[in-house]
């Protein structure tokens, strides 16, 4: 499985990867909307995890023109804010699967990866 980590803090983006990694996954890190966009030109993805608030561009771009270029890919939102909490998110990205929170456990977010990838295959 294919998976793309949008992820602006480094350390964060590194953590969930190297877990993910563990499941037998091959995993592409970017900080930023347009290192995202660039992966997304070249390769398939089955999950993005994308942090709503990037320091450089937007979640939602991305999530558009995933929805576009890879309309398979689904996305598990993260966020360290209470934006969103109500679901809206769900109504505002089509390709949207999960919300959770930046603390979930790294564990955690590697098994929703693991079930919505699935999900798509």
């Amino acid at each position: 499985m294919q998976v793309l980590i949008v992820e602006s803090s480094r350390d964060l983006g590194w953590l969930w990867k190297r877990h993910i990694e563990r499941m037998g996954h091959e995993v592409s890190l970017a900080q930023g909307q347009a290192e995202a966009i660039a992966f997304l030109h070249d390769r398939s993805f089955q999950v993005i995890i994308l942090d709503v608030v990037l320091e450089e561009g937007s979640a939602f771009a991305v999530s558009d023109f995933a929805s576009y270029r890879r309309p398979a890919a689904r996305v598990i939102f993260v966020t360290n804010t209470s934006f969103f909490s109500d679901g809206s998110i769900f109504s505002l990205a089509s390709n949207a699967c999960a919300f959770l929170q930046s603390e979930t456990p790294p564990e955690d977010l590697a098994a929703m990866v693991e079930y919505h990838g699935k999900a798509r295959r």
